[in-house]
């Protein structure tokens, strides 16, 4: 962009009302290019100090003399043309430069091969600028999501099984998306308690629902899965740190999606310790009608995987799909061994036929552990410690949990594993 064409625009830009000229450059691309015509710029960061210097994009290649170690250097701002060797005493970038041999370390074991070559083949650098690249994609990705979420908990990314990078016709979202021809009621009234754990005014919410107040004053649930949970909600006198208000807060954990190692795609772990009977996500998508799923299931079948979950509390007649918009319960695994349950939760909704998804920790789940829950939500009927929670549970009658559609062949590993669950 030369002097007179800016001036131009700009002169454009002002005798216009309400006019604005678009940038044909990201920012990093006009830093590059303020850098080479010596050109500083206060919004971009380029002064006299710093105007010779070049930031590193990534690393692609490497070699070594007698005396010295090379690296490739891909510049950011710059084509790939313009990348340069460069001794390994000029760079700056000890991250990129870690992350670099990281990779590199794992190509030569896999090539059985001791200590680093004077030069690499060509496979091993071409594997890697695409892995480099995949890292770009995934932290853009990640930024991405950070920026979507509604809730406290940060969502990071991570790849080191193989070069798979975000998917693709997946947008996040924070809450349901209704389909044509369904609607959401609103909660007409809410509860006029001031304490409603110790306190509660005419059985406060739960209790004008005949159901006892579904959490302690620590906020982990205390009923039966299969009972409902009815939190207060917007026209609910109690302020925000009710303690009836749970799942209506949000994600407080720190998660990150995970590529797994053994084929069951992408995967959710924890990255903070998560108490027992603790809330950890909704699942979230858009909502559907029975039969709609049922179309849509038939092609989700074909791909060996599904995103359908029948809400079926009190009818069969609605169903989340999350194959194309949901949150980061999307990515979560099934287990015939999980450490979430799933419970129907109602909250500015007072159509029982349309509960949230809320996912809850079975037990003490340590950071770096992987969630997973079971898409046929069993019930053991011989948990004797939450019948101890909740003496008045009953097989006999008991509304239903919500389920995900699953008609293929099951991976999860576990010494529980039912191998097929259709």
């Amino acid at each position: 962009m030369s002097d007179s064409s800016f001036l131009a625009s700009s002169a454009l830009a002002s005798a216009v009302p309400a006019c604005s000229v678009a940038c044909k450059l990201r920012s990093d691309e006009l830093e590059a290019l303020c850098r080479s015509e010596k050109l500083y710029c206060h919004e971009l960061g380029v002064n006299r100090a710093n105007v010779d210097e070049y930031e590193v994009e990534f690393l692609c290649d490497y070699k070594r003399t007698k005396d010295e170690e090379f690296y490739l250097v891909k510049w950011k701002g710059f084509p790939d043309s313009v990348n340069s060797w460069e001794p390994k005493r000029n760079l700056k970038c000890p991250k990129l430069m870690k992350v670099f041999h990281q990779d590199l370390d794992s190509i030569l074991k896999c090539q059985k091969r001791r200590g680093l070559p004077k030069r690499l083949e060509k496979d091993a650098s071409l594997f890697l600028v695409q892995k480099a690249k995949l890292r770009q994609s995934l932290q853009q990705w990640e930024a991405h999501l950070n920026q979507t979420r509604n809730h406290p908990g940060r969502i990071l990314v991570s790849n080191e099984v193989d070069l798979e990078g975000p998917p693709k016709n997946f947008t996040y979202i924070n809450n349901y998306k209704v389909g044509p021809g369904i609607v959401l009621d609103e909660m007409a009234v809410g509860c006029e308690c001031k304490n409603c754990l110790e306190e509660p005014m005419n059985g406060c919410c739960p209790g004008a629902s005949l159901h006892r107040m579904a959490y302690n004053n620590k906020g982990q649930v205390r009923i039966r899965p299969g009972n409902p949970i009815y939190e207060c909600n917007s026209r609910c006198s109690c302020g925000p740190d009710c303690p009836n208000r749970v799942v209506q807060k949000g994600i407080q954990f720190d998660l990150c999606i995970f590529k797994t190692e053994n084929g069951r795609g992408w995967g959710v772990r924890t990255l903070q310790h998560i108490k027992k009977n603790t809330f950890v996500m909704e699942y979230v998508g858009e909502i559907i009608t029975t039969d709609e799923a049922e179309k849509r299931g038939h092609f989700y079948d074909c791909q060996g995987s599904t995103y359908l979950f029948d809400l079926d509390y009190v009818d069969d007649v609605y169903t989340v799909d999350a194959a194309h918009q949901g949150n980061i319960s999307h990515f979560v695994n099934h287990s015939c061994d999980p450490n979430l349950q799933v419970f129907n939760v109602f909250i500015d909704n007072i159509d029982e036929r349309l509960p949230r998804i809320a996912l809850f920790s079975t037990r003490s789940i340590r950071a770096g552990e992987e969630l997973t829950f079971d898409y046929k939500m069993q019930i053991d009927p011989m948990d004797t410690e939450s019948t101890k929670m909740d003496s008045s549970f009953s097989l006999a009658g008991l509304p239903s949990s919500p389920k995900k559609r699953l008609r293929v062949e099951c991976r999860c590993g576990s010494e529980l594993c039912r191998k097929y669950l259709f």
